[in-house]
């Protein structure tokens, strides 16, 4: 039986060794700490496995929403607080989490973030207004199966918002960023092709083009200075990836159909 009051902090991981410990520090209030661990080689593993108040399971990584759905199934509790490996829960926003779930009718709950890059607080280039779903219901949510990144949480109740702010230390270093956002762009063109959505060269030069002008103009990044710049840049290559991977992956389906036809013609 789930316990109603009781927090479940859950975290996944991969190769998070400079992060974990101050990821941990902030949610030591929880009445269990759980992490899934995707087999990492940079020793957060073994970091976790000897920490007294972790119970560490590994388990291989096909997506964040199944690697998530996975994680919450381990939950004893019904209140689940569920941040990534680069986020802390600061001292404030501790004791709103505590004094929300008390009395709450609510199921899940947005958290708004600070988003730091090499450092520095990132102010505009659409971080004013990032938020995700991190505190919610066990009992009340699941996750939607057709996003398989930037999760989505299907929600059987009210949605909140806390007032005080997530920390998410986004940057290790450039090579890292922009790994994680070529990965991000891997993982949406996938979610593309399942969708039935077509690549094409004018969605290749016009997306990316739109994300860099969106973030840095509209959404004021030009203020964040030569971060802003940085930060913009990085996101439309993140674009550049997705249709690019999208075309390789419509070009490898395309070459299974005839062999397809063959083996249906022959039987």
């Amino acid at each position: 039986m789930l316990q109603d009051k009781k927090i479940s902090a859950l975290i996944i991981t991969y190769n998070e060794i400079d992060n974990i410990a101050r990821c941990i520090n902030g949610v030591s209030f929880a009445d269990e700490i759980i992490v899934v661990d995707s087999f990492s080689t940079d020793g957060t593993y073994e970091y976790l496995k000897n920490h007294p108040k972790i119970t560490v399971k590994q388990h291989p990584f096909k997506d964040y929403t199944s690697q998530k759905s996975y994680t919450l199934k381990q939950a004893n509790n019904d209140w689940v607080l569920f941040i990534d490996a680069d986020e802390v829960v600061t001292e404030n926003l501790k004791n709103e989490i505590l004094q929300t779930i008390k009395t709450t009718k609510h199921s899940s709950f947005w958290f708004y973030r600070t988003f730091i890059f090499k450092d520095e607080k990132i102010n505009f280039c659409g971080c004013q207004t990032d938020k995700n779903q991190r505190l919610f219901r066990k009992s009340k949510v699941e996750f939607a199966k057709d996003k398989i990144v930037h999760e989505k949480l299907i929600v059987d109740g009210k949605i909140g918002a806390l007032e005080s702010k997530l920390i998410h230390y986004s940057y290790k270093n450039y090579k890292d960023f922009k790994n994680k956002i070529d990965s991000y762009g891997s993982m949406k063109a996938i979610q593309d092709f399942r969708k039935n959505k077509k690549f094409s060269y004018f969605k290749l030069i016009l997306k990316p083009f739109w994300k860099f002008f969106y973030s840095y103009f509209i959404r004021l990044g030009f203020l964040d200075g030569l971060n802003g710049a940085t930060l913009c840049y990085i996101y439309a290559l993140g674009e550049i990836k997705r249709f690019r991977t999208l075309k390789e992956i419509e070009q490898e389906e395309s070459t299974k159909i005839p062999t397809l036809q063959t083996a249906l013609k022959s039987t």
